[in-house]
């Protein structure tokens, strides 16, 4: 349904997790009073009395006799730790592997709980940028197994959490979630970088903190995108060409008055072209039941031909999200999900696309589900196909889709993934779906969990403690093409689980590299989080994971040789 026409995430994260030591947003519980004063958080809260899950019953979740674990069925959101009965009782310093290599590893932490990453070629060498909101890092990779840290902004953490703050960002920047292609407008990359409203850190309950909920509608930063042109890999080579809100009402608003979520994760940009971005409008874009978050983001498509001048082209909502409008409102009442105060609704990411001139994107929308979206006329994006899947909380519900199968075998792969640790939460499946007939998208299955290899000291990889259960198979911008026949999925305290998918009816795990927990180099409320993010060199057949502790450099079999000389091909692809 249409609702308009042409009309600080890890420092955060960061400032959040350093305040669970100290007096924070985050030290808020559920008997503290419901406090709303904000009119649209109001109106959200209206629709559906409070029915935020009851804790499990002791005995109603947890290991069972053949090794298993059962799942509870329902949690409320949680940020504390849930031990179990035959849950370790220490971190497992353990390695896993089997049918891979580690080729380097380097104990450099940007930050421990979520990081993106870009891969991009200047002269013949190849740069990694490992980033998140006021935290980066720039690494050479040419020679994976001798990788060189160049520049630096922001935070190093260690065992005492982060350390210095060098080289600052100033307050109303940061580097936000890029996208990094060639413009043959411009003939040099270009790099779009996304500005949404800082969530972690300020608030923890939108129901009962209504000075946080003004400071986010009120954020004295863009809520929008940037773009720049890059002359070379440091960020003294950038030049800004321009900068635009998705408060696309509003679209000369200053900073501090803009509305919406500003851009969510990475754009979809493949260069000169139309560019795809998740983000909500404005702050009817309400019906969200998440305490943590305002905003159910649809999508907007931007026409990028001109990167110095992006414009808006179309905004795409589904029924459920906006406030205000009776349709919306009786979908969003109608949903189980109504009044739990845990569940994500709207989008966490933008379209995801086969390629730059693909007909069909595809949405994960949180509770709100998995849409195919016909994009053939960016001024007229039109969602052709949905499927809803009951209630999974707490946790994020949908937040990624794989799509590097789907020109071939018509599948593609929807996942969300857990937020509350000791597996306190249900599990968080990872849908195989039939898009071949994009009108009528069909589950087929769900891809098998991972289990420990024998030897462990535990049977299910809840015993393992942390947070276990798949994030993502890395991003579309990773160099080269993806792997027909594999997917690779970071799984959090599991680690990188290679997925062989080459009979796509029967799925295995074919590989995996399991990396150790590490105590001495990793500050205590960061521990859960071991593993957070996998970028994929296939041009180089190389896995690169992101732990709390470091970064891997890998290798399997299942990707073909290891090239550890300098690519042979710029990446983003370009004309030579």
């Amino acid at each position: 349904m249409k609702s308009i026409k042409r009309a600080s995430l890890a420092l955060g994260v960061a400032m959040s997790l350093q305040g669970l030591a100290h007096a924070s947003p985050w030290d808020i519980s559920k008997d503290t009073p419901v406090n709303i004063k904000d009119p649209m958080v109001k109106a959200q809260a209206a629709m559906a009395n409070d029915r935020t899950p009851n804790p499990p019953a002791s005995g109603s979740y947890g290991m069972q006799p053949d090794g298993s674990f059962k799942h509870p069925t329902a949690t409320p959101e949680s940020h504390d730790k849930h031990p179990f009965e035959g849950q370790l009782d220490y971190w497992d310093t353990e390695t896993y592997i089997h049918n891979m290599k580690v080729e380097a590893y380097y104990p450099i932490t940007v930050e421990p709980f979520h990081t993106w990453q870009n891969m991009v070629d200047f002269d013949g060498r190849r740069y990694l940028y490992q980033y998140v909101r006021g935290d980066m890092k720039v690494f050479d990779i040419t020679d994976p197994k001798n990788v060189e840290l160049l520049h630096t902004k922001g935070h190093t953490w260690g065992a005492e959490g982060p350390g210095e703050e060098v080289n600052p960002y100033p307050e109303d920047e940061m580097m936000g979630a890029a996208s990094i292609q060639w413009s043959e407008s411009r003939q040099h990359y270009v790099m779009v970088q996304a500005y949404e409203v800082r969530r972690f850190g300020l608030l923890r309950d939108k129901y009962r903190q209504p000075d946080k909920v003004e400071a986010i509608r009120n954020s004295p930063h863009l809520k929008g995108f940037k773009v720049y042109e890059m002359k070379g890999p440091l960020p003294d080579q950038w030049t800004l060409l321009a900068e635009r809100t998705t408060d696309v009402l509003h679209p000369d608003a200053p900073v501090g008055e803009q509305q919406g979520s500003g851009v969510r994760d990475i754009p979809a940009y493949y260069g000169d072209g139309i560019m795809y971005v998740a983000a909500a409008p404005d702050e009817r874009y309400g019906l969200t039941e998440y305490p943590n978050d305002l905003y159910s983001a649809g999508y907007q498509a931007w026409d990028m031909t001109d990167p110095a001048n992006p414009r808006f082209l179309d905004m795409l909502s589904v029924p459920g999200q906006i406030i205000g409008d009776p349709e919306h409102e009786a979908v969003f009442k109608a949903d189980a999900r109504a009044g739990n105060r845990t569940s994500w609704m709207g989008a966490r990411m933008p379209l995801f696309l086969p390629g730059k001139d693909s007909r069909y994107g595809y949405a994960a929308m949180g509770g709100l589900g998995f849409h195919v979206v016909d994009i053939s006329d960016p001024t007229d994006m039109r969602v052709v196909g949905s499927l809803k899947f009951p209630p999974n909380i707490a946790g994020t519900e949908g937040d990624f889709i794989d799509v590097s199968q789907v020109e071939e075998t018509g599948l593609v792969y929807f996942s969300g993934y857990p937020l509350n640790e000791d597996c306190y939460e249900p599990y968080k499946d990872i849908h195989i779906i039939d898009v071949s007939n994009p009108t009528n998208p069909v589950e087929k299955g769900v891809m098998p969990r991972p289990q420990p290899p024998e030897g462990a000291a535990f049977t299910d990889f809840c015993q393992r403690r942390g947070s276990f259960g798949p994030k993502r198979t890395g991003a579309y911008h990773q160099p080269g093409t993806a792997k027909q026949g594999i997917l690779p999925f970071n799984f959090y305290n599991a680690g990188l689980q290679v997925y062989d998918v080459s009979n796509p009816d029967k799925p295995e795990i074919a590989a995996y590299f399991v990396p150790p927990f590490e105590p001495d180099k990793v500050v205590d409320y960061a521990m859960g989080n071991l593993s957070h993010a996998v970028h994929v060199e296939y041009d180089r057949n190389l896995f690169w994971l992101f732990t709390n502790h470091g970064f891997y450099a890998l290798s399997s079999p299942l990707l073909g040789t290891p090239h550890l000389a300098a690519p042979e091909s710029a990446w983003p692809p370009r004309p030579e």
